[in-house]
């Protein structure tokens, strides 16, 4: 089947954010999408949505050149639905999993769409009460789709580990940096993508999921990372929600000047360095596991082991040139420090060891929106 890709600008940045909705006075996961939506005469397909669950709604950038400006569009439309949410008893909460809200007492959207993913999946369909961000940058054209989306899957573990937010659920701590991570893969057409490397390979892929009944368009594939042709991007949708400014700038900024780095590489006609697909689905699995602690097999064999925060230190480094041309270097180097301080997931664990997940959820709430994290000593890196 032919699948048209519209390329777009270059490097350019749209940014899905999804916030969990809670019950200001409980914390609870509350069904509040419907009226907070209808409060804000919010559009189908407007910067402020529904999503699969009643109890969340996503915000949507437009595309920009800069992390900054998409960034500040979102706290924007945050400050716009907190006035609004504010008057319904609703709070928000930026995080891959409720800490301990049953994901079986939430309720889908009734809509053809979400109906499908409820039926087919069932108790699995029933447990995606979990929240992720979505970037999408602008290539040129298809030639480039898939060389980048197994490009940033190669570096799965660093958007995970810097954005793990779910180390609970329905009150139990799972052990896990991102139980997000873990739940999201087990819906069919989900998880990491096939390493392929022509477009025509794609619309192959495509039209054999078709045929075999398991999609019935190719937007219901759900890669964590995939091309997105109605936009004319690459999506990645590897991150847990995170709850500040900061956290959201650096995921985008570090997605933006990877896909630039391989849109490079291939322009310069260098060949694009890979790992092999049981590396990348071990990386994606240590990461949601110890977070920024894993130790990531790398494609280099004399080191084929590595500890995560050096090797993204590495990388980072190496990005700070593209990032100056980009005009993200802020974004990106809070990365850094995000490693360094402690992402969501250990900040969570550091205020539950001393208080009750009501407090980690509050604390979620009072974050959500913030310019950039309280981080605590005791959740900074001894090592």
């Amino acid at each position: 089947m032919q699948i048209d890709f519209t390329g777009s600008r270059r490097a350019t940045v749209g940014i899905e954010w999804e916030l969990a909705l809670v019950d200001a006075q409980t914390l609870e996961l509350t069904p509040a999408a419907a009226p907070l939506l209808e409060a804000l005469g919010a559009e189908t397909d407007g910067p402020v949505r529904k999503e699969y669950l009643q109890n969340m709604i996503e915000l949507v950038s437009a595309p920009h050149e800069h992390i900054g400006d998409a960034v500040q569009e979102l706290a924007g439309r945050l400050a716009e639905v907190n006035r609004v949410a504010s008057a319904q008893g609703v709070a928000l909460m930026g995080s891959g999993c409720h800490p301990f809200s049953l994901a079986s007492d939430q309720k889908p959207f009734a809509t053809p769409r979400y109906d499908v993913v409820t039926e087919r999946n069932q108790w699995w369909g029933r447990r995606m009460a979990i929240c992720g961000i979505h970037v999408h940058v602008g290539i040129t054209g298809k030639a480039y789709a898939m060389p980048v989306v197994n490009g940033l899957s190669r570096f799965y573990p660093f958007f995970l580990a810097l954005s793990a937010s779910s180390p609970f659920w329905e009150g139990e701590d799972t052990g896990y940096a991102s139980q997000r991570t873990m739940l999201f893969q087990q819906l069919p057409t989900n998880g990491l993508p096939w390493q392929l490397t022509e477009w025509s390979q794609f619309e192959d892929f495509a039209e054999e999921l078709i045929d075999s009944g398991m999609v019935s368009t190719p937007s219901e594939i759900r890669w964590d990372v995939r091309p997105s042709p109605r936009f004319g991007t690459v999506e990645n949708r590897t991150a847990d929600s995170v709850p500040t400014l900061a956290e959201l700038g650096a995921i985008a900024a570090l997605t933006q000047c990877l896909t630039e780095h391989v849109v490079r590489e291939l322009d310069e006609g260098r060949e694009l360095v890979t790992l092999e697909p049981w590396f990348v689905r071990e990386n994606k699995w240590r990461a949601a596991r110890y977070g920024v602690d894993a130790q990531v097999i790398t494609s280099e064999r004399r080191r084929r082991v590595h500890p995560l925060r050096e090797y993204l230190f590495e990388w980072l480094e190496r990005l700070t040139p593209v990032a100056r041309d980009l005009g993200c270097v802020e974004e990106l180097s809070f990365a850094a420090e995000l490693a360094e301080r402690g992402p969501s997931y250990l900040r969570q664990r550091t205020l539950a060891a001393g208080h009750d997940l009501h407090d980690v959820a509050r604390q979620l709430v009072a974050e959500t929106g913030a310019a950039a994290p309280g981080f605590s000593r005791s959740t900074a890196h001894s090592g």
